[in-house]
């Protein structure tokens, strides 16, 4: 698997601290052409709250992101 490019800004741009002052929400284009995701997972508190169209085999989580992540790569996005 080989990350091949970051959609939106870095978010630690310009000093810019992330709440854990750790890692950070981050969207990245792999080389497949598939998208990952990091956020903070939020699996176990989220999967009987689905609806009921909506499903988390045991190999996938629910990550949250922040908005402001997904809008500030909506232009990288838009370019797939």
């Amino acid at each position: 698997m080989k990350f091949l490019r970051r959609l939106g800004p870095d978010p630690h741009e310009n000093g810019k601290q992330t709440p854990a002052l750790d890692g950070c929400p981050d969207l990245w284009e792999l080389a497949d052409g598939d998208i990952a995701v990091i956020g903070i997972d939020i699996t176990e508190e989220s999967r009987g709250r689905l609806p009921a169209t909506a499903g988390c085999g045991l190999d996938e989580r629910i990550v949250k992101l922040p908005r402001q992540i997904l809008l500030a790569a909506k232009i990288d996005i838009l370019s797939l």
